[in-house]
């Protein structure tokens, strides 16, 4: 079992405000589930985060996010959507806020 971060990604552009937060969580879990996008099997969707458009995806094996990082676009589509979403998928880093703060504090 490799570690929770290392099988997580972070998913930027996530619409915000059109459905309610445990259908938009369905849709995300369902988008990253599909084959045709590189998916695999979903352990976890965190959504909403503090961050407002932004969701973190952890799949049940560290291969999958190799693979849904390699895709060279997703776009999310749902018939409950007006329209599909282009999606930014990152890896999840645990350091991103402490790296930023060590920017800011020293010159």
């Amino acid at each position: 079992q490799a570690a929770k971060s290392a099988r997580t990604v972070v998913i930027a552009g996530v619409p915000d405000g059109l459905l309610r937060d445990d259908v938009m969580t369905d849709i995300l879990m369902i988008h990253f589930q599909m084959s045709k996008n590189n998916g695999g099997d979903v352990e976890e969707v965190m959504y909403p985060t503090v961050k407002k458009g932004v969701a973190y995806v952890t799949f049940e094996d560290q291969e999958v996010v190799e693979s849904v990082l390699k895709k060279d676009e997703h776009r999310l589509e749902d018939r409950r959507l007006p329209r599909s979403y282009p999606l930014k998928v990152t890896h999840y880093c645990e350091n991103v806020s402490s790296f930023i703060i060590y920017l800011v504090v020293l010159p």
